[in-house]
């Protein structure tokens, strides 16, 4: 029978050598919680998954401009034919890409590009401990690896994207890039004066049904002095008069159904302020493409293609804009 906490030891004992110690207890009894409310039925077989994989030292490993472990000919033509059709029992591949003994996971997200889009905006890593909200399988924990932070907490609800982010963790076992099955709302309130140093919440916001409850959470979660990388859907502001407006959509958005509130940057903006978030400022905005989230072998449902107007590729089948993103950046004060 798989046992989560087990299976989580490496990471908590790298949180009890951080200055989130006195939290580690929290954070367990977050990942209980969670368990408690959904165990996936597929679990066991996932975590029997993982023992097929290769047992060797990764003769490369690549962070900083993809993330690329191990080559080819490490492998012999059956090990490899073998290796890909156990990532792939892990379907669906939603983040990535990923280059696991040059078997090219290539998934229904081209994360890279956003990451090259931010990762000369934000404070360097190097020594920080950080926490992304929402990582999914951890594609771009293992891109802020590449900058030597002290810790990299990865959270995500789903027991799937946990065992996909194992994969990389087995090769990569002295790496700072850790993982907790949770959502945000399983971490604690606040955690005073010794928060983590840099946040992202990417891809989150537009999912809570409080928006604002989300920044000001996330908001206690930083130290004073701490960075906020906020990315998340917006709409532009057609009236100049007014541009801190925010689209609430009647049922679904690009058909996905848990999209509460997309904004405008100005009242986003507002927003942040209203959390007592300091040094606001938009460093990106980008109208996702079809080059950037679209089905592939790894990811094999419906994409972004599918969701879009057919006649008109700037507007979802229901009408709205298509699906436009700004990233953030803030300071605790």
């Amino acid at each position: 029978m798989f046992d989560i906490h087990q299976f989580l030891e490496p990471t908590y004992q790298a949180i009890s050598q951080t200055r989130l110690n006195p939290w580690l207890k929290g954070f367990k009894a977050g990942v209980d919680a969670r368990m408690s409310d959904y165990t996936h039925g597929k679990i066991n077989e996932w975590a029997e998954l993982l023992k097929k994989l290769p047992n060797l030292e990764p003769s490369i490993i690549e962070l900083d401009d993809r993330v690329a472990i191990g080559e080819k000919l490490q492998l012999s033509a059956s090990e490899l034919t073998d290796l890909e059709k156990t990532l792939k029992e892990l379907h669906p591949w939603r983040k990535g890409p990923f280059y696991l003994f040059d078997t090219h996971i290539d998934t229904e997200w081209r994360s890279d590009f956003k990451w090259d889009r931010i990762k000369d905006q934000i404070s360097p890593l190097e020594n920080r401990v950080v926490l992304d909200v929402g990582c999914g399988n951890g594609y771009h924990c293992w891109r802020m690896a590449a900058q030597n932070p002290k810790l990299v907490l990865g959270i995500d609800p789903s027991q799937l994207f946990l065992m996909q982010f194992a994969i990389m963790k087995k090769y990569l076992p002295q790496s700072p890039v850790h993982f907790l099955p949770i959502g945000i709302e399983y971490l604690p309130d606040e955690i005073p004066k010794q928060g983590f140093d840099t946040i992202f919440s990417m891809g989150v916001l537009y999912h809570r049904r409080s928006p604002i409850d989300h920044i000001n959470h996330l908001k206690k979660l930083l130290k004073h002095g701490g960075e906020l990388v906020l990315e998340t859907l917006v709409i532009d502001g057609e009236d100049v008069n007014h541009p801190d407006q925010v689209l609430i959509p009647e049922d679904r958005y690009a058909q996905m159904n848990n999209v509460w509130f997309i904004p405008t940057t100005q009242m986003l903006t507002k927003w942040m302020e209203r959390c007592n978030l300091a040094d606001i400022r938009v460093v990106d905005i980008n109208q996702t493409s079809l080059e950037e989230q679209r089905a592939t072998d790894w990811m094999t449902f419906q994409s972004l293609g599918d969701y879009l107007d057919p006649n008109d590729r700037n507007k979802t089948i229901e009408g709205y804009p298509a699906p436009k993103r700004a990233v953030m950046i803030a300071k605790r004060k």
